[in-house]
């Protein structure tokens, strides 16, 4: 056999060929003993069922080969069913996304305008709260001026107020002590009175008890004179 042939994948027909060249040689070389008539028949014989296994293998081989182009078509058919299904679900997929994509579009656009519309009335309620500050601003100025002139008002009235209370203290004071003195003066002419009037009502009462002990004593006789 060559070197071509060894590094080379041969063939049935090569291989057929191959040994209807050498078969007979190769049966020579084993029997010996044998003449060449027997070698021949015995050749036929082996070529023969040689070449129905080979044809039974080259059948098989198709058989095979038939079968897996079979199968080949059988998945090629599956697979474009499944891609065709694929397709399809990716389409509806595509659809839903798409779907999806202008609702999203949609809701975007719907909320920027809330977001605008709210920004504006933030906007609106930023100026309100200044105009409001200003606004507080001028009232607790005019307030302040209206305090302090209250505050003025009030220091000078606390002064006049303290001035009058004062002189009204000093007058009152006068008053009182003339009220005093009266009192004092008052009380000694009461004292005086009634210490003449004790000293009258002593002497009553020593007339009373000299008329009381007189007339008993007249009594006291008559009733001497009499009895």
């Amino acid at each position: 056999m060559s070197a071509a042939n060894t590094t080379q994948p041969l063939t049935l027909e090569e291989i057929s060929e191959h040994m209807r060249t050498h078969i007979g040689q190769w049966l020579a070389e084993e029997s010996l003993a044998k003449p060449p008539a027997v070698y021949e028949i015995e050749l036929r014989e082996r070529m023969i069922r040689l070449e129905e296994e080979l044809k039974n293998q080259r059948e098989l081989i198709k058989q095979g080969f038939d079968l897996m182009e079979k199968r080949f078509e059988a998945v090629d058919r599956r697979f474009e069913a499944m891609s065709a299904e694929n397709n399809k679900r990716f389409e509806v997929m595509d659809k839903r996304f798409e779907a999806m994509d202008k609702r999203f579009e949609a809701m975007s656009a719907e909320n920027n305008k809330r977001f605008e519309a709210m920004d504006k009335r933030f906007e609106a309620m930023d100026k309100r709260f200044e105009a409001m500050d200003r606004r507080f601003e001028a009232m607790s100025a005019e307030n302040n001026k209206h305090f302090e002139a209250m505050d003025r008002r009030f220091e000078a009235m606390s002064t006049e107020n303290n001035r009058r209370f004062e002189a009204m203290s000093a007058e009152n004071n006068k008053r009182f002590e003339a009220m005093d003195r009266r009192f004092e003066a008052m009380s000694a002419e009461n004292n005086r009175r009634f210490e003449a009037l004790t000293k009258r009502i002593d002497r009553l009462m020593y007339w009373s008890l000299g008329i009381t002990v007189g007339t008993g004593s007249l009594v006291v006789a008559a009733l001497k004179v009499l009895l």
